[in-house]
């Protein structure tokens, strides 16, 4: 049906000249890449629109439309497709994004028994969840900006393999016993994790425009599983290896080292199916602008606008949304520092079940991402925002009044579970996603992969900010403080979106 409508698109092609973009056009040449395609040699042009896949050591290989039943061009082409140009690249890019924010999932109930028994307080708990951070954010840009010159399959080998000696040196904390080392390592596993900008921007150029919001949020569950769902993981250990420890040659497993070992032998994983089964993408100049339609100048004409302090629509919109990526990161930063000693000063919860909590309420949360597609028929990415922020913002206020259980408080541990679903479950995976995605909607057909890490930088940046934060007003005053503070950070959020909707619905259409 859609090979039948795109000949026959072809066949009208010089009667239509009303700048419509409702359908593709397509060249039906018998060879790929035909005469008028974007696809050329692999220029590293930063004003490409189009994308080409990067040959394996044998070259290209032959394609011959009788196999599929369609023509090559069809079936080659990335952005006249709909769903997924490259679905088994997707998978492996899925597969390292997981690991990356494991590293975050599997050691979040580790962190806090870790610190105590290195002798720290809440305030080196800050720095050690800060320093994860710290590393992405330094490395994000340029791994992002590397992804164009030399391709996202270069960068992600490299920065997986930076990824495993992380957490071989993770592994190694307890043993040397250093609060400095332990931060070392985070950053080291930060530098290593610092690819979610270019995965987003790989997923970005492998998808259309109007489902793209559906796929980024299909790696945002990926990524958010990783980090919600696997402190399970973590607990196990903690569980198993608590008071044992085993030396096997130059290894030791204990219950802290035990989850560094197991990320290590994940990111082996990843790096055998990048380096055997992952074909990355060049970005490559088009032979000839197309046409815009009017829907596009009208776009244009948006971004292009002066606005009071100085910077163009576009520009200011880009800012407007990577500080919400600060807002949002900066809020679930917090209770990735607090959540644990929160739940044992507040409801007398051990790190094994506060961490089970937050797994299960992160698996809702996952399930509530796949939903986007579903939610994105009904609701703009704007109302999503929005909807999650207030949502996330309600659970977070619910812990304010509560008093800790040194003052003789008797806090029922659903009060718990029901705030960790409400920013878990709901509010943060939704309003978050929606944030992604209305960012790379806006950034549109530019190269992707230098923008998305400035964006990925600028989460970072919240997770070094808040969770430091946090430590010391937790330490020197009270942990309830915190709340207020997220809470008021979020109500600001929400009225930037609500006073800006009409242009960033304008620039992300």
């Amino acid at each position: 049906m859609l090979n039948a409508e795109l000949v026959q698109q072809q066949s009208d092609k010089s009667t239509r000249n009303d700048g419509s973009d409702n359908y593709p056009i397509v060249d039906m040449t018998p060879t790929f890449p035909p005469a008028s395609s974007t696809y050329g040699g692999r220029a590293k042009d930063h004003d490409g629109q189009y994308i080409a896949m990067e040959d394996g050591p044998d070259g290209p290989v032959p394609f011959s439309s009788e196999d599929a039943g369609y023509a090559p061009s069809i079936v080659s082409s990335v952005m006249t497709a709909e769903g997924l140009a490259d679905p088994s690249g997707f998978l492996i890019i899925c597969w390292v994004v997981l690991i990356g924010d494991m590293n975050r999932g599997v050691l979040f109930p580790i962190m806090w028994p870790l610190v105590q028994d290195l002798g720290g307080n809440s305030v080196w708990l800050g720095y050690a969840v800060g320093a994860f951070s710290f590393g992405r954010i330094i490395a994000s840009p340029g791994l992002g900006k590397w992804s164009i010159d030399h391709g996202y399959s270069k960068t992600l080998v490299m920065s997986t393999s930076v990824m495993l000696f992380g957490c071989l040196l993770f592994a190694q904390v307890y043993r040397i016993g250093s609060l400095f080392f332990l931060v070392f390592s985070q950053v080291i596993l930060g530098v290593g994790s610092a690819t979610l900008g270019v995965t987003r921007a790989y997923v970005a150029e492998i998808t259309a425009t109007r489902e793209r919001t559906t796929y980024i949020a299909c790696l945002t569950a990926v990524q958010y599983g990783g980090f919600t769902v696997t402190p399970f993981v973590g607990s196990l250990f903690i569980y198993l290896f608590q008071d044992q420890r085993y030396k096997v040659g130059f290894f030791v497993f204990d219950q802290y080292s035990a989850a560094a070992y197991f990320m290590a032998v994940l990111c082996v994983v990843a790096l055998f199916l990048l380096m055997t089964g992952f074909q990355a993408r060049y970005r490559s100049k088009p032979a000839m602008k197309a046409k815009k339609s009017s829907r596009t100048m009208e776009r244009d004409e948006v971004g292009g606008r002066i606005t009071w302090f100085g910077l163009t629509t576009y520009n200011a919109t880009l800012l407007g949304c990577m500080l919400l990526n600060v807002s949002t990161k900066g809020s679930i930063g917090s209770f990735e520092t607090m959540g644990i000693s929160f739940a044992q000063s507040h409801f007398d919860l051990n790190p094994a079940v506060a961490g089970t909590i937050v797994s299960i309420c992160g698996a809702i949360g996952v399930i509530s991402l796949l939903s986007m597609g579903h939610l994105g028929k009904f609701l703009t990415d704007v109302q999503m925002i929005i909807g999650g922020i207030t949502v996330c913002a309600l659970g977070i206020i619910g812990f304010a009044p509560l008093s800790s259980v040194v003052n003789g408080a008797d806090n029922a541990t659903w009060k718990y579970i029901m705030g960790i679903f409400m920013i878990y479950g709901i509010g943060y995976p939704i309003g978050h996603t929606a944030v992604i995605g209305l960012f790379s909607k806006v950034v549109g057909r530019r190269p992707q992969g230098t923008l998305q890490g400035w964006f990925a930088s600028s989460g970072s940046l919240a997770r070094i900010l808040f969770p430091v934060m946090s430590g010391y007003i937790a330490q020197y005053d009270d942990i309830t403080t915190v709340f207020i503070v997220l809470f008021v950070n979020l109500v600001i959020s929400n009225c930037f979106v609500a006073i800006n909707a009409t242009t960033l619905n304008a620039l992300s259409t």
